[in-house]
């Protein structure tokens, strides 16, 4: 399996400078007692967190502090080294690949809520309408790179070989009708690139920190009809039963914080329930 196309140094950067603590809160271990110190990219799952802590933790006894990530790898790595309980911001095959490419043990405890990967562009309001030989940028981790490019297949703006699933890279491209280029690119740099591509594919949480709407802006968005892109609280494997982890878990697949996904995203971010 392909390796996430992230150098080590820009990961170990990331960790070391790239990462905020919400509020006044800050610590370099996991949490002690009732603390439960929680990983997170800012949108949508940094918000969803800080509701339960404004709203809800303290009513379940939970301490939460948060610690904000601006991407992919160094959520994990925290959260293997120790200095995290808990992540949220992945998916259960973006975890899959970490722990097999990385040597990781880290765990999925529930699925919170679908953040649905679309396509965007500038001057095309249809993806049928993308012009012959535009450049169409994707992720370039291995998960969210076929997760990308199965989304393009499902117009028929590219064919893929059977059965390549999530899996599936530019070489499994069968056809290619427009002659479309695909260009991989670092997750968080996928918005910053409209300017200089035909279109591009974008995870959600970046494209919430950039002000596009899914719901409204994507010209083509994905379906929650068995979708397997769910987001999870992940923790250490072993750390499932940890009763901190337990009063998380419940609290993230409230009504309450269903309603607040809701109420909040507006179709852009789907709680697992309403999915």
């Amino acid at each position: 399996m392909r390796t996430p196309v992230i150098a080590a140094a820009a990961g170990a950067l990331a960790l070391s400078l790239g990462l905020t603590a919400c509020g006044s809160e800050s610590g370099s271990g996991g949490g002690d007692g009732d603390t439960l110190v929680v990983g997170a990219t800012p949108t949508p799952a940094g918000e969803v967190l800080t509701y339960i802590k404004d709203n809800l933790a303290k009513k379940e006894g939970l301490d939460l502090r948060i610690t904000e990530f601006t991407d992919y790898v160094a959520p994990n790595t925290a959260l293997q080294e120790g200095s995290l309980d808990a992540n949220l911001y992945q998916h259960a095959p973006y975890l899959k690949d970490f722990n097999e490419s990385k040597k990781t043990d880290l765990a999925p405890v529930t699925e919170v809520y679908l953040p649905p990967m679309g396509v965007y562009a500038k001057k095309t309001k249809d993806v049928a309408d993308l012009p012959a030989g535009a450049t169409v940028a994707v992720p370039n981790d291995t998960t969210n790179e076929g997760r990308a490019l199965q989304l393009l297949a499902s117009k028929g703006v590219i064919g893929l070989k059977k059965g390549v699933g999530g899996t599936a890279t530019p070489q499994d491209i069968t056809s290619n009708p427009k002659k479309l280029t695909i260009k991989p690119l670092e997750p968080a740099q996928l918005p910053r690139s409209l300017e200089d591509v035909d279109a591009a594919v974008i995870n959600n949480n970046y494209a919430l920190d950039a002000d596009l709407s899914p719901k409204k802006d994507a010209i083509l968005l994905e379906s929650p009809k068995d979708n397997p892109y769910n987001n999870v609280l992940a923790v250490k494997k072993g750390d499932e039963d940890d009763p901190r982890v337990k009063k998380l878990a419940k609290l993230l697949t409230s009504p309450e914080v269903k309603q607040f996904i809701e109420d909040k995203y507006k179709g852009s971010v789907l709680p697992v329930a309403a999915s």
